[in-house]
């Protein structure tokens, strides 16, 4: 059964532990691996498990543009993947134009003219990727309005009514 960990803007924190108080929570489902400290560890791609292909870069860059390869294609396939199930099954759910049908995700990095940057820029926006998936946003419970904010929406209604009503056609 999966359990929560919270992730706040002032770090990781177990589930039952004390957290710094007006920091931003997110709480995030998963069997992810915890380390020595007790603390929650997100699911981290391994560089093994996605293929670098390096191709030519688009843009200005004279000569050299044409010459060296060093743009990245980066495919990580998602199904054979090491990552938790949860993990998988949003990736593959998520509505991304990167992600073909058969569950690869491809990126294309080629920001910087040295091929192992544009790996390392790869490697981290599919990690981005991947803890966007992890994510899961705690769920909005409804709440009603108050009274008071109730009578001030119908009375503003009212006034703007009025407002309205005095704008028509003048009549002696």
């Amino acid at each position: 059964m999966p359990h929560v960990t919270f992730v706040t803007n002032a770090g990781q924190f177990p589930k039952g532990s004390a957290r710094p108080s007006g920091s931003v929570q997110t709480a995030l489902w998963h069997d992810a691996a915890i380390n020595a400290d007790g603390y929650e560890v997100a699911p981290t791609i391994l560089p093994s498990e996605v293929e670098f292909i390096a191709i030519r870069a688009q843009g200005p860059g004279g000569q050299n543009v044409n010459k060296v390869s060093c743009a990245v294609h980066a495919r990580f396939d998602v199904n054979a993947s090491s990552l938790p199930a949860y993990v998988k099954e949003r990736l593959l759910d998520m509505r991304d134009s990167r992600i073909t049908r058969d569950g690869v995700v491809v990126l294309k990095a080629q920001q910087s003219r040295s091929l192992e940057q544009n790996k390392e820029e790869a490697l981290q926006r599919l990690q981005a990727l991947v803890d966007a998936a992890a994510e899961v946003q705690v769920v909005r419970r409804p709440t009603k309005p108050t009274r008071g904010s109730q009578r001030r929406r119908l009375d503003e209604k009212t006034r703007s009514g009025q407002v309205k009503a005095l704008r028509g056609k003048v009549r002696e």
